[in-house]
C-alpha cells in the first residue's frame, strides 16, 4: 500500500472513527482514502474550511470521547499549533500526522525533515510537549499509528506521527495489527457527554487564577516526565564495536542503512542509531553508545535540528559531524557513504564538525 493510505487504514483499524482535515500536498492521499473508508465503518469524515477549523473540530470530538485524527503537511501543521496547545492544556487525546515538505514558508512539495523543532519543542505557546513518533517505512506507519492512538488515550495528550513526502508516496507490503472495536475500548470517565443524572462536568482551557495554572502546569510536567521514563523508543544496527555511530531517523535512516552496506568491509565500522521517538529523545542510550565510539555522525533532511538533541546526548564524549540537506533534496546512499568516509578521515570535506 501507499504510505498515506497505510496511515488511513491503520487509523480505522485502530478504532478511529472521526477525521477532520484540509488538503495539502504531499499528504492528500490520507484524507482522500479516509473520505471513502470512514463511511464504510460508520465514521465521520469532514473536509473543514481550513486547518484552523479542522484542529478545533478535533478538539471537540476528543472532548466528547472519540478516537480522532487529523493530518497535514508542514505549513498546515503550523496553522494547527494553537489548537495543539489547547489540546495539551485541556489534556485531550488526538493523533496528528505530519508528512513533511520543504520549507520555510510554502517551500515545495519535496520530502524534508525540517519540522523537527516544531514537532519536538512544541510549535505552539506554553509549557507543553507532544510525543513524536518517527516511522521509517510503511510497516512502521501502520504499527506506530496504532501506538499513537494508544499513547494519546493513555496519557490524555495529542501524539504526532512525523513522516515525509517520500514515506507518504512509497508503496510497500504491510501487515496490519488486528483491528480494534471502538466499542471495546476502555471507558473514558472524563469526557463531556451531557449532565443528565449526574453533576455537570467541564474541560477547562483558560485558568485565570495564577496558582491554579501554576499547579496545572506542574501536573502536566509530571505526566511528561512519566512519558520520558516509559515511552522512549529507539533502534540500533551494528553498533557493537562501531568506531562511528550515525544517527538518523525516518527516511534518512533507511538511506543511512544502505550507506553502511555500501561501505562494506573496506570502510570504517559504522553503526546506526535510529530514534523512533523524537520526543522523548533517547538521550541515555545514545550517550552510552557514544562512550565507545570515536565519532558520531548526524544525517538529517534539514540543516541541523535533530543534531541539537544529539549534542545534548553526546556532549564531549565523541566528535560530532553533521550532514544536513535542506529544501527537499534527497542524497543517495553513495553520497552518505562518502560523508562517512569523510567523517572517518576527519577532513571536513562533506558536512561539518560541530563545536560542542
Amino acid at each position: 500500500m501507499r504510505g498515506n493510505h497505510v496511515v488511513g487504514e491503520a487509523a480505522v483499524r485502530a478504532g478511529c472513527r472521526y477525521y477532520f482535515g484540509y488538503p495539502i500536498t504531499p499528504q492528500n492521499e490520507v484524507p482522500e482514502y479516509l473520505s471513502a473508508r470512514l463511511p464504510e465503518v460508520g465514521g465521520t469524515f469532514v473536509q473543514a474550511e481550513s486547518e484552523i477549523a479542522s484542529i478545533n473540530m478535533v478538539l471537540g470530538a476528543s472532548a466528547a470521547g472519540a478516537r480522532v485524527m487529523t493530518s497535514s503537511s508542514s505549513p498546515g501543521i503550523s496553522l494547527k499549533q494553537e489548537g495543539i496547545s489547547y489540546l495539551c492544556g485541556q489534556e485531550l487525546p488526538a493523533v496528528i500526522v505530519n508528512m513533511m515538505r520543504g520549507g520555510p514558508g510554502l517551500g515545495n512539495i519535496a520530502p524534508s525533515a525540517a519540522d523537527y523543532f516544531q514537532a519536538t519543542r512544541g510549535g505552539g505557546h506554553g509549557d507543553y510537549r507532544t510525543p513524536v513518533l518517527a516511522p521509517s517505512g510503511c510497516q512502521e506507519l501502520a504499527e506506530l499509528t496504532f501506538l499513537a492512538f494508544d499513547l494519546a488515550d493513555r496519557y490524555r495528550n495529542p501524539v504526532m506521527i512525523l513522516g515525509d513526502g517520500i514515506m507518504g508516496q512509497m508503496m510497500e507490503p504491510v501487515v496490519f495489527p488486528d483491528p480494534i472495536d471502538p466499542e471495546e475500548l476502555p471507558k473514558k470517565d472524563w469526557i463531556l457527554e451531557g449532565c443528565e443524572g449526574r453533576e455537570p462536568r467541564a474541560i477547562y482551557s483558560m485558568l485565570l487564577n495564577i496558582q491554579v495554572l501554576h499547579d496545572h502546569n506542574l501536573k502536566l510536567q509530571q505526566k511528561y516526565d512519566e512519558i520520558k521514563a516509559k515511552e522512549t523508543r529507539w533502534e540500533t544496527l551494528g553498533t557493537e564495536g562501531a568506531e562511528i555511530i550515525i544517527v538518523a531517523y525516518g527516511t534518512a535512516a533507511r538511506i543511512a542503512e544502505s550507506a553502511i552496506e555500501e561501505l562494506g568491509d573496506n570502510g570504517p565500522k559504522v553503526g546506526l542509531f535510529r530514534p523512533i521517538t523524537l520526543w522523548p529523545f533517547p538521550v541515555k542510550p545514545l550517550r552510552e553508545l557514544a562512550q565507545g565510539a570515536r565519532k558520531v555522525a548526524v544525517f538529517e533532511f534539514s540543516l541541523g535540528q535533530m543534531v541539537e538533541d544529539v549534542i545534548i546526548s553526546v556532549g564531549e564524549r565523541a566528535e560530532i559531524h553533521l550532514y544536513g540537506i535542506p529544501g527537499g533534496i534527497v542524497p543517495t546512499p553513495a553520497e552518505v557513504a562518502d560523508f562517512l568516509r569523510s567523517v572517518d578521515k576527519g577532513d571536513g570535506r562533506i558536512g561539518k564538525i560541530i563545536e560542542v
